[in-house]
């Protein structure tokens, strides 16, 4: 009798004690409520409303899952409680705007205590990830409405100068169509589309191919509008009656009468989400879109392109990051054609198959696994370049290729892929070179990933350099090059026209017509690398700068160019402002006018007078894409602040 009571007591003692000691007790009186519970479209906010944590910790967090089926693990993004105002009462509310997935969400509230923090898992920032070992409450699932059209619609030049090809993303892969015409109302022509998709195992390492980092991509469909009229507005949509159709979008033709050219070019631009994540995500990628937005609609029935020069999403092996992307860049994309090269961070991976002795410090695991597969399908650009990954997964492509754009021949090259001479990619830089018409078009224009030229401590590229200084920089100079544009250096820089690090003599007794090179890759990425360091100062770089760099920043921006059968001016533009800050012209001669001293700013404004029709509009939008850009930055600011601290890594 007393053995049984004293049983009964001991058991009753280890319940009371595991109720205390375990923070997920109260679990049954956390709830989480959704409103709405179907979202229309990507980009639409959810109101997440907790109620029930007694005793909020700033650790509590709540995950997001998609599909709902996932692991605790295998969130796709988390936000601490504590970013709320009012999360100490145990309740409160925020709203995240979320991104199809062709899956439902589910989100999910953790306590996570200070014993749980493993040190061994980390983010990008040297930040444990948040634990899962205490789970307070799930949500219901949250979907999107379905027959709402086909989304992530973007465009992109073919072959052919009569065409333009749209593509994008629908769940089940089902027939779809392009329907387009010149008036909106009457969209009578219909291209078909081929569709296209992946699998993991087309992947080549994780995260990419393993289940934290893997999500069904959906399918890729691609259109081609033929037989268009020389620089007209075109109206399309696209998807099927038993999908639904997207909205009405329009774009202007490619006019090959024309004797202007307008472009905008960067790269390294990456994109921005409401929640943090496996790796830190780019948010002054918003600013740089919203500001690109406003020029295009400043500019009106002007043809125009995007040029973004690799290091596109940053997915890095997370699949959600590319989905992210494109519905970020959609309102630019589905107006006017996007064209990339590739990057580290779309390819680079240790099985690829070009890795020569000297590159052994060059290519790494920028790729995530990714092996170049989701850019290879996701873009399609002109021409039929590719090289084998080595591996099971298909061929890259994408790497180089060609068109002309008005007064301008664009060529694109890869830095990733071999481009030594004897290699593919070397004979057709040197073949398109050598045949463009410089009456048709009188400036040439290269562009790539990795830089040839940087006054940045980028030390691990330097055999790269090499390689591209003996045997691509002959070929610029013979063939008058008159712009080398490059990313990877997350920093605005312009060199004087020059080769082998010799600027072009300035009194007139050197008749050659050297290339300028510009870095162009502070679209969005926020890690910045020192300038070249003084030898006996390691951390302090040379000042004054080289002579060969007349300018240099670290502000975020984008570069806008508008050419005309006589001159040329490429001009940087800061995203906090929205002002030209350098501008470097070049006549059809080659001569180059001016390297953006005191008179840049009286010589943009007369040059770019085709803006000033949209001047009310872009002060407007300065003004207010200032305070959303502070707000939302402070917003993020303050999320980080109650939770960790942003470090600055090398990430080229």
């Amino acid at each position: 009798m007393i053995l049984s009571s004293f049983l009964r007591f001991f058991l009753l003692f280890s319940f009371i004690s595991t109720l205390l000691s375990d923070p997920s007790s109260s679990s049954s009186s956390v709830s989480i409520f959704l409103s709405p519970k179907t979202l229309s479209k990507s980009g639409d906010s959810v109101r997440i409303q907790w109620t029930g944590v007694d005793s909020p910790s700033s650790l509590d967090w709540l995950g997001i899952y998609s599909p709902p089926d996932s692991s605790d693990d295998n969130f796709i993004g988390y936000v601490f409680l504590s970013s709320c105002s009012n999360w100490e009462s145990g309740s409160c509310s925020i709203d995240l705007p979320l991104v199809n997935l062709r899956s439902n969400y589910e989100f999910r509230i953790f306590r996570w205590t200070e014993d749980e923090v493993d040190r061994s898992r980390l983010d990008q920032d040297h930040n444990p990830l948040p634990g899962t070992k205490y789970l307070l409450a799930k949500s219901e699932e949250l979907e999107f409405e379905t027959s709402r059209g086909p989304e992530q619609i973007h465009l992109a030049f073919t072959s052919k100068v009569d065409e333009m090809r749209v593509m994008f993303i629908t769940a089940d892969g089902k027939e779809n169509h392009v329907k387009y015409g010149e008036r909106e109302n009457r969209l009578s022509k219909v291209a078909g589309t081929e569709v296209r998709t992946y699998t993991r195992s087309d992947l080549c390492g994780s995260p990419a191919n393993e289940s934290i980092g893997w999500r069904d991509p959906g399918f890729i469909h691609d259109g081609i509008m033929k037989n268009l009229k020389s620089g007209k507005r075109y109206y399309y949509k696209v998807g099927s009656d038993e999908g639904g159709w997207s909205v009405t979008h329009s774009f202007i033709s490619r006019d090959w009468e024309s004797d202007e050219t307008v472009a905008f070019l960067f790269g390294d631009m990456g994109t921005s989400t409401p929640y943090s994540t496996f790796y830190r995500t780019q948010d002054e990628s918003k600013s740089t879109m919203n500001w690109i937005l406003r020029n295009i609609k400043a500019i009106g029935d002007k043809p125009t392109f995007i040029s973004h020069i690799g290091d596109i999403s940053y997915a890095r092996g997370y699949s959600w990051l590319w989905d992210t992307f494109f519905t970020q860049i959609e309102p630019v994309a589905s107006q006017v054609p996007y064209h990339v090269c590739i990057g580290n961070h779309e390819y680079n991976w240790p099985s690829q198959p070009w890795r020569p002795d000297w590159a052994q410090s060059i290519y790494g695991t920028d790729g995530g696994g990714e092996c170049g597969v989701p850019y290879s399908l996701r873009f399609n650009m002109p021409g039929d370049s590719s090289f084998s990954t080595g591996t099971q997964a298909p061929a890259t492509r994408n790497l180089y290729y060609s068109f002309d754009a008005g007064v301008v021949h664009f060529t694109y090259m890869s830095t990733e892929t071999n481009f030594l001479p004897g290699s593919d990619q070397y004979n057709f830089i040197k073949s398109d070179l050598e045949a463009v018409d410089r009456k048709k078009t009188p400036f040439v224009i290269v562009q790539g990933h990795r830089p040839m030229y940087t006054t940045s401590n980028e030390v691990r590229d330097a055999p790269l350099r090499m390689r591209m200084l003996e045997h691509l920089e002959p070929l610029f100079v013979e063939n008058k090059v008159t712009l080398a544009l490059w990313g990877h250096v997350h920093r605005y820089e312009r060199f004087c026209p020059m080769k082998n690090f010799t600027c072009a003599a300035t009194d007139g007794k050197d008749t050659e017509s050297l290339p300028v090179h510009a870095v162009i890759g502070m679209a969005g990425q926020d890690w910045q690398p020192i300038w070249e360091p003084r030898p006996d100062h390691a951390n302090d770089p040379i000042y004054p700068q080289p002579d060969r760099s007349l300018y240099r920043t670290g502000q975020f921006g984008y570069t806008r160019l508008v050419a005309t059968r006589e001159k040329l001016i490429l001009a940087f533009v800061g995203n906090h402002d929205g002002e030209v800050h350098d501008t470097v012209e070049i006549l059809a001669t080659g001569q180059v006018l001016n390297g953006g001293g005191s008179s840049r700013k009286e010589v943009t404004e007369s040059t770019l007078s085709w803006f000033v029709k949209g001047g009310s509009i872009l002060v407007l939008g300065a003004f207010l894409g200032y305070v959303i850009g502070f707000v939302s930055h402070a917003r993020k600011e303050s999320i980080f602040k109650r939770s960790w601290t942003a470090v600055k890594t090398e990430d080229g």
